[in-house]
């Protein structure tokens, strides 16, 4: 099985764990309403937005909660575990971070918390066949795109848990 960890900043600022980081994504494109989700991971931890009004969570982000209109959300930490909802092997890398080199499979994750969030990832062991409703627990690791690291989750198999081991 290839080396499938990723790259980790030079410097900067301490990271959960003792890993560092260096910015703030000054170069990352297209951060909104989900930018406190890409901090929150360089803070080594996983947040979710809920409504602090209606207690909705709300993934992906936004700035006014759909279903009661408010303006005002806070950020929850979650555990990142799961259960596989739907994944793919990539054969092919699409110029993505070169730490993915193909075959890797992608996973969408449905976390454990009561909402049925889904989030997207990479799953570490990606020569190990793959069902949907496997158990996964997730970490953040840092990959290279585009010159600049960005963190992203990693997915482990936790077969066991379903065994009852």
């Amino acid at each position: 099985m290839r080396d499938s960890s990723c790259l980790i900043p030079q410097v900067s600022r301490p990271l959960q764990g003792g890993l560092l980081a260096t910015t703030r994504f000054n170069s990352m494109k297209g951060l909104g309403a989900d930018k406190p989700y890409w901090d929150s991971l360089l803070d080594g931890k996983v947040r979710l937005q809920q409504c602090a009004q209606c207690r909705k969570w709300n993934w992906p982000a936004v700035f006014r909660c759909g279903d009661c209109g408010s303006w005002e959300h806070s950020w929850q930490e979650v555990e990142a575990a799961g259960k596989i909802f739907s994944w793919t092997r990539c054969w092919y890398d699409f110029g993505g971070p070169r730490e993915y080199t193909a075959p890797f499979v992608s996973v969408v994750v449905e976390l454990n918390n009561n909402a049925k969030t889904r989030l997207l990832g990479v799953l570490e062991q990606d020569d190990q066949e793959v069902r949907i409703g496997d158990p996964v627990t997730g970490r953040i690791a840092f990959c290279t795109f585009d010159n600049e690291q960005i963190p992203a989750l990693r997915w482990t198999l936790n077969r066991h848990q379903e065994q009852g081991l």
